[in-house]
């Protein structure tokens, strides 16, 4: 059975958030739990990324120090403001969206390998400072909230199950904002800048402008991804979680996904909270060296990502349009 792609797309997301709805229903541990919720935070994150990567030529390695920007001030919120999460997530994308302001002005003024030098040399001043700021941060021994989430004052969030069900929403809420920006006008401005940025200032777009806003705002979604991540328990950040290393595997993510796709980072973020948290501990410690492997193989049978995964009927221009494309079902 066949079915039109812009039919099969909706019916397969259908489909996969169902079954994650259902998953504490359904007998997942405790421990499954919160890897799920972890991998809704890394979802979230290569969405972030690929916001403006794929939409906008951004190659970033500083989104994973945004995200734990988010999440070390929803956890200062947590110990000496308030134990309601709403208040904590909006902390969270407030303190994303405003350290990339402070730091995105400098940082799309350059462009190609001169702005993935920066975006890293931004991402690893971020973490020093997390490691160093240690009468805030905690240094290396990390913090952590010393309190769960409450959405009603007095009743706080004591099950991993409830828990995933609040990270799933605020995942979608942010996905689906994602999404919005990129099929409006703006969205289509900025793969115009990241195709040929001067014709686009050639049409009168101001393009720094463009790139500067929608750095900001990947910034906040990132700050909302750094929230799910800790919104488990135990609520804990550390600065390691903000380190080159996580930051390459995430930008991995978004490369082997696909430019643009944002299905395609997800599947891919959660390919990488999988071999490390579950494959790993199987494999004595070795999933590192397989999920390397993977990307290795991906790279080569892959050029575009899952996203160029997509089947053609036979006989067919290569250039049809995408509603004509087929995915067997």
């Amino acid at each position: 059975m066949t079915l039109p792609r812009r039919r099969a797309v909706p019916l397969i997301v259908t489909v996969v958030l169902v079954v994650l709805a259902l998953a504490p229903l359904l007998g997942a541990s405790v421990y499954t739990t919160v890897v799920l919720t972890t991998m809704l935070g890394y979802a979230l994150l290569a969405m972030s990324m690929n916001l403006v990567s794929g939409n906008s030529g951004l190659l970033t390695l500083c989104h994973t120090a945004y995200a734990g920007v988010g999440a070390y001030g929803s956890l200062l919120a947590a110990r000496g403001l308030t134990h309601n999460g709403l208040v904590q997530l909006v902390i969270a994308v407030a303190a994303g969206a405003g350290v990339a302001m402070l730091t995105g002005w400098m940082a799309v003024r350059a462009s190609k390998i001169y702005f993935l030098m920066l975006s890293l040399a931004i991402g690893e001043l971020l973490h020093i400072l997390a490691v160093q700021w240690s009468s805030l941060t905690k240094g290396d021994n990390g913090l952590s909230a010393g309190a769960p989430l409450e959405l009603v004052p007095g009743t706080p969030l004591l099950f991993a199950g409830v828990v995933y069900w609040v990270a799933l929403a605020v995942f979608l809420v942010f996905a689906g904002g994602v999404l919005l920006v990129v099929r409006s006008p703006y969205g289509a401005a900025l793969r115009g800048i990241r195709d040929n940025e001067a014709r686009m200032r050639g049409l009168g777009y101001p393009t720094p402008l463009y790139k500067y806003t929608v750095w900001i705002l990947s910034g906040g979604v990132a700050g909302a991804a750094g929230w799910i991540v800790t919104a488990q328990l135990p609520r804990f950040i550390a600065p390691s979680q903000m380190s080159f290393h996580i930051a390459g595997l995430m930008l991995l993510a978004v490369v082997i996904g696909g430019l643009g796709s944002m299905w395609g980072s997800c599947v891919a973020a959660a390919v990488i909270v999988l071999m490390t948290n579950v494959v790993s501990q199987d494999l004595g410690g070795r999933g590192p060296l397989i999920l390397g492997l993977v990307f290795v193989i991906a790279v080569y049978l892959l050029p575009r990502g899952l996203a160029g995964i997509r089947p053609r009927r036979a006989g067919r221009a290569e250039t049809r349009s995408p509603d004509e494309e087929m995915v067997t079902v």
